[in-house]
């Protein structure tokens, strides 16, 4: 008797046979082999898997999210005073967690808040911003908008300022689309005159026109490598509804505009000097809208920064505390690199002093003071290694002569 054949079965997908494929699970209908349903299931986990990490992406969890008295404490670590900057930045970041974290059947939609520090050179506006990006759990990038002219002339385009947040989060557009943007000098793309001119304003009035779509939200196409566009370059689409911009500005001259508004012409003999400029230094408190648009910032840039703080000016007491007090304080940065070559440093109060006044008197800020103590202790740094000094102990006259000798120019200048 014959052996009777048996009945040769298909897989639906690969259409392979039952003799070509190691196991073939049979269906209401047909039949799987093992090798497609091992690749279906990898695409499934795939899928939910990509699925899931955008959810997760667009929507934080607020509870384990750092409270705005959380933030401000950590930022107390790094910047001295400036408590009304940093309850607004602390308050503007998490109020864009906020943002992310809402449900998207909501009826009732939050609009993003960007903000606007003024503030005088050296107070601190970017080494807010850089704190910041330190705590944070979402892409930050810090761009300086001196670079930026109109699309279409020498110089960067508007749209490369989100170059920066991608390389920030390894050109994860999910992410990047929930990052912060620090922008800072933002003040030199003011418009040059209070007239429109015949002749195009490039790096002035024709940049806040192309920023005006990255601040109010839309989609953007932006070069991967930044610089220049071409056409056959692939661009990659990044929606900046979520994105929180952070704009920064020392806004020179700004306090003459304040005090025309105000009218804070003082008269008569009997006035104090002094008296006049502590209030001039003070005006930069009240600063308002329409002294931004007086600068030169058009009103549509304006209206899309409606928060608007500013920085104080840094005094004596604030200077000196800087030199020592914030973790990375420049004293302590000295003592650990002798400490490195294993010596101690010990500075008199006379010398922190000296040096604090240098800066005031050179109008440089809590920059100037890592520029003075550079200046000051050059010698010692080349010294220490070589002739393997234990202890030195930095004078207000030893300060005194190095910055006479090496900044012998500087000291010249009024």
């Amino acid at each position: 008797m014959a052996k009777q054949r048996r009945e040769q079965h298909y897989c639906n997908f690969c259409g392979r046979g039952s003799d070509e494929v190691a196991l073939l699970m049979p269906g209401i209908n047909g039949f799987i082999c093992n090798d497609c349903a091992e690749s279906a299931h990898e695409i499934v986990q795939e899928y939910f898997g990509e699925k899931k990490r955008s959810n997760d992406a667009e929507k934080p969890d607020l509870g384990t999210l750092p409270t705005p008295e959380e933030i401000k404490e950590y930022l107390d670590g790094y910047v001295i005073g400036q408590d009304e900057a940093k309850k607004f930045l602390s308050v503007a970041v998490y109020n864009h967690y906020k943002r992310l974290s809402q449900d998207r059947t909501d009826d009732v939609e939050i609009e993003k808040s960007n903000i606007l520090i003024v503030g005088p050179t050296g107070t601190g506006k970017t080494l807010l911003a850089k704190t910041i990006a330190k705590m944070l759990k979402v892409p930050f990038a810090i761009v300086d908008a001196t670079v930026l002219t109109q699309a279409g002339y020498v110089g960067e385009d508007i749209e490369s300022l989100l170059v920066r947040l991608l390389q920030a989060c390894d050109y994860d557009v999910k992410e990047a689309e929930r990052g912060i943007v620090f922008i800072d000098e933002i003040d030199k793309i003011a418009r040059k005159g209070d007239n429109p001119s015949i002749t195009r304003d490039v790096s002035g009035e024709g940049v806040q026109q192309g920023l005006l779509k990255l601040l109010e939200g839309s989609i953007v196409n932006v070069p991967p490598q930044g610089g220049r566009k071409h056409p056959e370059q692939k661009m990659i689409a990044v929606d900046t509804k979520n994105i929180l911009f952070i704009c920064g500005g020392a806004f020179e001259g700004i306090e003459r505009k304040i005090a025309l508004r105000m009218n804070t012409h003082v008269v008569g003999y009997g006035t104090d000097s002094k008296l006049r400029q502590v209030e001039r230094e003070m005006l930069l408190r009240y600063v308002a809208p329409q002294d931004l648009r007086s600068y030169g910032l058009i009103p549509e840039i304006i209206g899309r920064l409606p928060i608007l703080t500013s920085l104080e000016p840094l005094d004596k007491p604030a200077l000196l505390r800087i030199l020592t007090e914030p973790r990375n304080a420049i004293v302590k940065q000295y003592q650990k690199l002798l400490a490195m070559d294993g010596a101690v440093l010990e500075i008199n109060n006379d010398a922190l002093e000296f040096v604090v006044d240098k800066a005031i008197e050179y109008k440089l800020g809590a920059r100037g003071l890592r520029s003075l103590f550079e200046a000051i202790m050059i010698d010692v740094m080349y010294d220490v290694p070589s002739k393997k000094l234990k202890k030195f102990v930095l004078t207000k006259e030893y300060a005194q002569k190095q910055l006479e000798r090496v900044n012998l120019e500087l000291m010249r200048n009024d």
